[in-house]
């Protein structure tokens, strides 16, 4: 017995080979995609534009979230070489609010205290801790360095954005890179879109890089820094309490 070939059948096999094949291309570029954002060195990016920057001798205006003193001690011994910056204390996660009033009021003694080569002022943001809490609503329970930290660093992100914007700068970016404990892909990755919105360029940025981290402790000693054992929102606070009971 001969069998015909039905061509609607075939050509329903076929619709769904090529179905299948870009699913799988699609698949390997979002691949490929993420395993070149992983190979991106922000801190090579960032040392390129200040290179640049040299040889045009431009000293570009520049918003710096900072959530420390001591992690802006050495991003802005660094930078200031290269910028005119302000820093911007914009942090309503900080848990309790005698915590907040310290380390603002330590940030600007900072400020007052290191010499620059170029000017560093200060603008402080609001502490709307009401924004925060309702960003991490149904996240309380998420572990230090989940989503309920993804949401944190976009809303001080995104505020910078939206200053740095208003207030014309050539750039802005956040000291939060500093940090060995802070994902500086995914702060990268969310400076950048969110300065898409907003009109102004993220300064690609990995301050932990080239020792930058040890620098910030050695500073902090010079300075005589208040250094916090936690990263400053209320459930980071009574995690490192519960870990202090054990």
């Amino acid at each position: 017995m001969i069998c015909k070939n039905n061509p609607e059948s075939e050509s329903m096999n076929m619709s769904g080979v090529l179905e299948k094949g870009m699913i799988d291309l699609e698949q390997r570029y979002r691949r490929m995609m993420k395993m070149n954002l992983q190979k991106i060195n922000y801190q090579k990016e960032l040392e390129k534009l200040l290179t640049r920057l040299e040889k045009e001798e431009r000293v570009p205006t520049l918003l710096l979230h900072s959530c420390c003193a001591p992690c802006s001690s050495y991003v802005l011994e660094y930078l200031s070489k290269y910028f005119k910056i302000t820093v911007f204390y914009y942090n309503p996660n900080i848990y309790p609010e005698s915590e907040y009033t310290k380390r603002i009021l330590e940030q600007q003694k900072l400020i007052e205290e290191m010499h620059f080569r170029h000017p560093v002022s200060f603008l402080a943001g609001k502490y709307d801790r009401d924004r925060f809490y309702e960003m991490a609503k149904g996240l309380e329970e998420v572990r230090e360095g989940g989503s309920r930290c993804m949401g944190c660093y976009e809303l001080r992100l995104k505020e910078s954005a939206e200053i740095a914007a208003a207030g014309e700068f050539d750039y802005f970016t956040t000291t939060l890179s500093i940090s060995p404990m802070k994902n500086a892909q995914k702060l990268n990755e969310i400076g950048q879109r969110v300065g898409e919105e907003y009109g102004v360029q993220y300064l690609l940025s990995d301050f932990k890089k080239k020792n930058g981290y040890k620098r910030s402790i050695e500073l902090s000693g010079i300075y005589g820094l208040y250094r916090q054992d936690y990263c400053g929102c209320e459930f980071s606070y009574k995690a490192r309490q519960a870990e202090k009971c054990v």
